[in-house]
């Protein structure tokens, strides 16, 4: 490279980091716009609202919540990923629009890696549940039965392509069964059906089954993460089962960014959500949902593309791509 070449590419690069900095520094100028995939009301929203409450404090801007709901969220997915890279629109999503979308669905032209990460948020449990009526009281109850007769039991989910439906799969696979898949437009539906009989099983999110659990109306067989729910201590977790040793999903939540969002600003939005996620009144609020906050220093690349190859697997099995 010839001295005059490398004199202008150092000239160029001093001029540059200055603005970068500089913008990083500036922001935000305006309002910031939290992009939400679902109506008001869900866990999703309910995520997104208190992290946007929480980032107006912190950056000490407005910050607004739009509901683009759609296509299990991959409206406002596909809206983020498209937007300028300046930090002000940003996306509160769950890890069924941003990883698993494209999966079950060709229509979804996006990919996790059409995004810049800015942090996991907080996790939520799902759990395999048994209506009153099937006599299944633990998971050996459920095996044995789905074992009895191949094919003739049902679950139910939120939907084809949901976490809920990806969790119920996974146990499929793993525990080597052939249960046949119902899916609900929603979660209240499905609620009807376990509770009147019509329906053996279902996965539901832990903070939603929960109230039924309790009144005895449905049956918890077990939470989907590795470990019990802090939350639902009482309830076991799949995984203790030896046939389902490697059970582990979650509904999970992320503040995402369009591609190409300068350093700057990214190491604002983080340090920002870093502090959010320290925040008593943010914790107690997701932690009263069944939430569990997210640990700090989460390697984003590797969380995503790990959770990418682990919803791949369960889709091949299932072959659910529409």
């Amino acid at each position: 490279m010839s001295t005059i070449r490398r004199f202008l590419i150092v000239s160029l690069l001093c001029t540059l980091c200055p603005l970068a900095l500089a913008q990083g520094d500036a922001f935000p100028e305006r309002p910031i716009t939290v992009v939400v995939g679902y109506p008001p009301g869900g866990s999703t929203d309910l995520t997104g609202r208190a992290v946007a409450d929480q980032l107006a404090k912190k950056l000490g801007a407005t910050v607004i919540v739009e509901n683009a709901s759609g296509a299990g969220g991959a409206i406002a997915a596909q809206k983020v990923s498209k937007a300028a890279p300046d930090g002000y629109t940003l996306l509160v999503g769950a890890n069924n629009e941003i990883a698993i979308s494209r999966l079950v669905s060709s229509s979804v032209k996006y990919t996790y890696k059409d995004f810049t990460p800015i942090g996991l948020i907080a996790y939520q449990p799902m759990v395999l549940v048994a209506s009153a009526q099937s006599g299944a009281r633990n998971v050996d109850d459920f095996l044995k039965a789905a074992r009895a007769a191949p094919g003739r039991l049902s679950y139910g989910s939120s939907g084809v392509g949901t976490a809920l439906h990806l969790a119920g799969e996974m146990v499929k696979q793993q525990a080597g069964i052939f249960v046949t898949h119902i899916p609900y437009r929603g979660v209240a539906p499905l609620t009807n059906d376990l509770m009147g009989g019509s329906l053996g099983y279902g996965v539901f999110v832990l903070s939603s089954g929960l109230p039924h659990i309790r009144s005895g109306k449905i049956v918890a067989l077990g939470v989907t993460e590795k470990q019990r729910s802090t939350f639902a201590p009482d309830i076991p977790a799949l995984a203790e089962h030896p046939a389902l040793k490697n059970m582990d999903i979650s509904v999970w939540f992320a503040l995402m960014a369009p591609p190409g969002l300068p350093a700057p600003l990214a190491a604002r939005l983080r340090r920002a959500l870093d502090e959010i996620l320290q925040t008593p009144e943010f914790r107690k609020k997701l932690e009263e949902t069944g939430a569990r906050i997210a640990p700090p220093g989460v390697d984003m690349a590797r969380f995503l593309a790990d959770e990418d190859a682990k919803y791949q697997r369960i889709a091949d099995f299932a072959k659910i791509k529409e």
